[in-house]
């Protein structure tokens, strides 16, 4: 499917009588690789959940290639837009190929065998993902790392237009991380991520978006966002940003004073 643009329009989420999101606007053009940043609780997870409609916003919609797509049958969104996130489970006694394979299911009517097509699609997200000699094995036997590529390949498998990750890199080594990450930006999908590694988001996303508590505080390219003062304002932490001297990428070096490091004491303060 080819990619859609996506796009977040005046978005707030109330529950509870506590604000999560606040009027938050955000367009994903067709193919962009989008990043979502911000400290715990900023509203990252809410704002991916409202995409791929675990939450109905409490006011703004969301457009999906310009269409409010809360009018849309549930169905039909989830053909177009594949979620992981980060309660992702994969607690059924299925072999890897099994679960990867659910990705089909969108799709069908009925409980239909996979045409030879689906089976190539299959094929072909479990070698992306490094994880062909998995196949065969139960997904209850896996490493956390492990079962976080199998779920990746099950959304390739559904062929959206939208991809939604909610910190896919969580339990990867560093080797998946980077060949995950590569991957979303080469993949020609929508892409909207939320990620916590600030280097690795300057990485491989077009844009990024900073949010605390619930609000946007800027959007731009990783050069234009992740600027230390920015980091510091967002996060409380000091940097010193350079450039990558191979990919010309901002990557920011985390200035920790070595004293508070060096004693017990340090590390707690």
């Amino acid at each position: 499917m080819r990619p859609l643009p996506l796009s977040l329009h005046e978005v707030s989420v109330e529950i509870s009588g506590t604000s999560l999101i606040r009027e938050l606007c955000l367009d994903v053009g067709a193919g962009e690789v989008v990043g979502l940043l911000g400290p715990n609780g900023s509203g990252k997870s809410t704002a991916l959940r409202c995409v791929y409609r675990a939450l109905r916003p409490s006011s703004g919609a969301v457009f999906l290639d310009g269409d409010d797509f809360s009018e849309r049958h549930i169905r039909e969104t989830a053909q177009q837009i594949a979620a992981l996130t980060q309660d992702s489970r994969a607690e059924l006694d299925f072999t890897v190929e099994e679960v990867v394979a659910l990705g089909r299911s969108p799709h069908q009517r009925g409980n239909l065998r996979l045409t030879a097509r689906e089976r190539e699609l299959c094929r072909e997200a479990l070698r992306r993902l490094d994880i062909t000699h998995l196949a065969l094995r139960s997904v209850l036997t896996l490493s956390g790392g492990e079962r976080q590529r199998v779920l990746v390949a099950r959304a390739l498998v559904q062929e959206p237009a939208v991809l939604v990750l909610d910190e896919p890199t969580n339990h990867l080594d560093v080797r998946h991380q980077v060949e995950l990450l590569s991957f979303l930006r080469g993949c020609g999908l929508t892409v909207l991520v939320a990620l916590h590694d600030l280097n690795l988001a300057a990485a491989i996303c077009h844009r990024v978006a900073v949010l605390r508590a619930g609000e946007l505080v800027t959007c731009g390219t990783p050069a234009e966002v992740l600027t230390p003062d920015v980091v510091r304002e967002v996060f409380g932490v000091e940097v010193t940003a350079v450039i990558h001297p191979r990919t010309g990428v901002p990557q920011l070096l985390y200035d920790v004073p070595i004293e508070d490091v060096t004693t017990p004491e340090g590390i707690f303060r």
